[in-house]
């Protein structure tokens, strides 16, 4: 079912096929079947087998359905950003939040400036990751390298943008030199910047932490 499946999406899409795979496919002997599969698998590469049933069953089950219900977490993503949007756009108009509010940050802040102002960041965040998101998914359709356990992961990136984001904006830009140098626009940008990269900050904390426990972890020495 793979080998026809990847035959077809290759075929369909105009990708090159080895010929060999003719003589291969023929055969009985599941050696030749595994070498014809890993064969197509290089040939359709980004897209893998598991992508390519996945991208179809969604095909198939979405033929009389709606652009929205087709794909559930393309219109997911964009209710996300348009819930963070409206609350960017409500926090944004209220008088708490401000340059001076925001110069304070979490130690000097408190009660509802504090609030609106964390909601604020975490809506900027939130933007961030969902736009970055949206192009991933995006990529990922015209790529047929979309599988089911991305709509599942895609929750848990939001929420490690958001808290990316507030890293960003409130730990990082509470080390620059000068109050003046904390301003509106450069914690909303950071913010931005965290959430659209939180894979990036993620990796570079967790190179930090290795390179911490190096220093205190002796390795033991080989027998």
């Amino acid at each position: 079912t793979e080998i026809n499946n990847m035959l077809s999406y290759a075929i369909y899409n105009g990708i090159t096929i080895n010929t060999e795979v003719n003589s291969l496919i023929e055969s009985k002997d599941l050696n030749d079947l595994i070498n014809a599969h890993n064969i197509l698998v290089k040939n359709i590469t980004p897209a893998t087998p598991k992508s390519i049933e996945y991208t179809k069953t969604l095909r198939n089950e979405g033929q009389n359905k709606s652009i929205f219900s087709k794909l559930p977490i393309v219109r997911n993503l964009i209710l996300l950003a348009l819930f963070f949007l409206i609350l960017f756009i409500i926090t944004a108009l209220s008088p708490n939040v401000n340059n001076s509010s925001l110069d304070k940050g979490l130690m000097n802040n408190s009660g509802l400036p504090l609030l609106l102002n964390l909601s604020y960041l975490a809506s900027v965040a939130g933007l961030g990751v969902v736009f970055y998101l949206l192009k991933k998914v995006s990529d990922s359709i015209k790529n047929s390298t979309m599988v089911s356990e991305e709509s599942i992961s895609y929750l848990a990136q939001i929420v490690l943008g958001i808290i990316a984001g507030l890293i960003m904006s409130e730990i990082i830009s509470f080390y620059t030199k000068t109050p003046e140098d904390i301003d509106l626009f450069n914690k909303g940008v950071l913010a931005l910047i965290g959430g659209f990269s939180s894979e990036a900050i993620f990796n570079i904390l967790q190179g930090i932490i290795d390179r911490v426990k190096s220093i205190f972890i002796v390795p033991k020495p080989n027998k």
